[in-house]
């Protein structure tokens, strides 16, 4: 019986299968397709999601929820998905288990972050999140990664153990909200440093975005309850690093077919697979206005993405804005206290 189960079988989850098998466990690999799964378990690869990846001989590719029966489940669903798969895989969970939320959003309509949503719905299991700077193509290739995992000490730790590895480092931070919001907003950055590039702006532009951004993401982070240095970690400025710059981003791929002037909708199905971004630009821009907090790259990414903005446009708006002295937000969010 595998002792750790990953619910989700796309990329990231294929990809944490891996981590665990390498970390000593037997791994229960869990989809919704049988037919999908037969071939994973068949040919040792998730061709769809992940491929040239092997599976190790201790991951088990499968669709049987008994599985769940385990002392780690690790969540790895879209934001969008995780209450209904919480209530889903709920029968199977067995009291105490640790569960671990990989997906980086939040939940729309009550703007929850996603812990909260399974608090809410498994209050009988501890709750950890995992993130950082980790793309599904490489972790699974077992490139080194560094990530953070949230909960409380104890939680923390026990996930800690479970998953290190040498190729996968794992730190522990007390800091859940911090820890989860950085995963979140950053993907709202992305798509703007993807939108500038499909303009043919430059570096500098696109520098500019992400130091301009990392102060968004920390003064709404921190008016919401998270920890100002947290989002000098791994799951801020690492996780916003990675994931504006990297060829493997959907949300950056995104951005750039936007830029070039393709419209959303044609822009996802391309994409083929959940761009997280475009779902956390409407709730940090509601969430903003909500907390009376200032996040202007932000607004201009609601507008182009749901107002019919024009990117050349937002990115005016944006150089045009009042003059402002660069430090006053440092000492108005108490950064190193």
């Amino acid at each position: 019986m595998p002792n750790v189960a990953v619910y989700g079988a796309g990329s990231w989850g294929s990809a944490l299968a891996v981590v665990l098998a390498n970390a000593g466990h037997q791994v229960a690999l869990i989809g919704r397709h049988s037919d999908e799964m037969g071939l994973m378990s068949n040919h040792r690869e998730n061709a769809r999601y992940l491929p040239g990846v092997v599976l190790p001989p201790g991951v088990l590719p499968t669709t049987d929820l008994a599985l769940l029966n385990a002392d780690l489940v690790v969540f790895s669903v879209p934001s969008h998905s995780v209450r209904q798969a919480a209530r889903l895989v709920k029968p199977y969970l067995k009291p105490g288990c640790i569960v671990v939320s990989t997906a980086k959003g939040m939940e729309e309509g009550s703007h929850l972050r996603l812990s909260e949503v399974l608090t809410m719905e498994l209050p009988q299991n501890p709750i950890a999140v995992l993130s950082g700077p980790s793309h599904a193509e490489e972790v699974g290739r077992n490139m080194p990664t560094t990530v953070v995992v949230a909960s409380d000490v104890e939680t923390a730790k026990a996930v800690q153990d479970l998953m290190m590895t040498p190729e996968f480092r794992v730190y522990t931070n007390p800091d859940v909200i911090g820890v989860e919001l950085g995963g979140a907003l950053k993907n709202v950055i992305a798509v703007c440093t993807g939108i500038a590039e499909g303009l043919g702006f430059g570096d500098n532009t696109k520098a500019a975005l992400m130091t301009r951004g990392l102060a968004e993401i920390a003064r709404l982070g921190v008016s919401l309850g998270g920890h100002p240095l947290t989002f000098a970690g791994l799951s801020g400025v690492g996780d916003l690093i990675v994931t504006c710059t990297s060829p493997h981003s959907r949300n950056r791929r995104a951005g750039i077919a936007l830029g070039q002037g393709k419209p959303l909708e044609a822009v996802l199905k391309d994409v083929g697979m959940v761009v997280e971004g475009v779902r956390a630009a409407r709730i940090a821009y509601q969430l903003s206005i909500e907390k009376h907090i200032s996040m202007p790259i932000t607004e201009q990414a609601y507008k182009v993405l749901f107002e019919g903005a024009d990117p050349k446009v937002a990115v005016s708006d944006l150089m045009m804005r009042s003059k402002r002295h660069e430090l006053e937000e440092v000492v108005e969010m108490n950064w190193f206290n």
